[in-house]
């Protein structure tokens, strides 16, 4: 039962993903050839490769790169969310100083949690280390382990039940336990245009640690317990 778990262990996250490049102009013509080829059977007739690329292009962690990490853990004192990120354009800084947090004694067992965190948020994140030169740490590290012996939660996979074709939101399920909507500014779709048009970065973080509060809120009501602010 997720009750049993020990909820002081959980590391709460969420990630902030682009493109590698603002425009498909941009990349060489390699990259360009290879996606072309990757996406080919993704992209519909009449959606061109370049097309694909401005709407798809953060999702693979390919052809994409992190610009922010949220975490969040609860205070045993305080029973509140601490929250801290890791932005930066240059994604290398952002997740060597991410990958530091797991130095901690804490938190190399730390228990990750993320919202369709098994597809997404935690391959992308060990892509894209191994991309940039450095290693995984060790939560991150699922090899020659066991099921039962990677310490992922996905509170999404909670939700289906063992039903492998649905697929629902953080949106949706905050709204649907009462939880505060965490798109009350931007959502998921427009990062890349705030970050390239606008370069504010600041603005993508402040709403990926309000997802990582939302996520919080959501694992707690899947647990029947009571919402949680978060520390300032």
């Amino acid at each position: 039962m997720i009750q049993n778990i020990p909820i002081e262990k959980v590391l709460f996250l969420d990630i902030e993903t682009v493109p590698q490049a603002a425009h498909w102009k941009n990349l060489d013509e390699e990259t360009q050839r290879l996606w072309e080829k990757k996406t080919k059977t993704q992209r519909k007739e009449d959606v061109s490769a370049e097309e694909f690329y401005g709407e798809r292009g953060g999702i693979m962690a390919e052809f994409g790169k992190i610009i922010c990490i949220s975490v969040g853990m609860l205070s045993p004192k305080t029973n509140k969310l601490k929250i801290h990120s890791y932005s930066s354009h240059e994604e290398k800084e952002l997740l060597v100083e991410f990958g530091n947090l797991f130095n901690h004694p804490q938190l190399r067992e730390a228990i990750l949690c993320a919202h369709n965190g098994k597809e997404f948020d935690f391959p992308y994140i060990s892509r894209r280390m191994l991309i940039n030169g450095l290693q995984p740490p060790s939560p991150f590290q699922t090899y020659g382990k066991k099921p039962w012996q990677v310490n992922h939660l996905d509170t999404m996979e909670l939700w289906k039940f063992g039903d492998w074709k649905h697929f629902i939101s953080l949106e949706l399920l905050a709204h649907l336990f009462g939880i505060p909507s965490p798109k009350d500014d931007i959502d998921g779709s427009v990062v890349a245009d705030i970050y390239y048009e606008e370069g504010n970065l600041d603005r993508i973080r402040k709403y990926c640690e309000k997802d990582v509060l939302t996520l919080c809120n959501v694992f707690r009501k899947l647990r029947q317990e009571d919402l949680v602010e978060r520390e300032i």
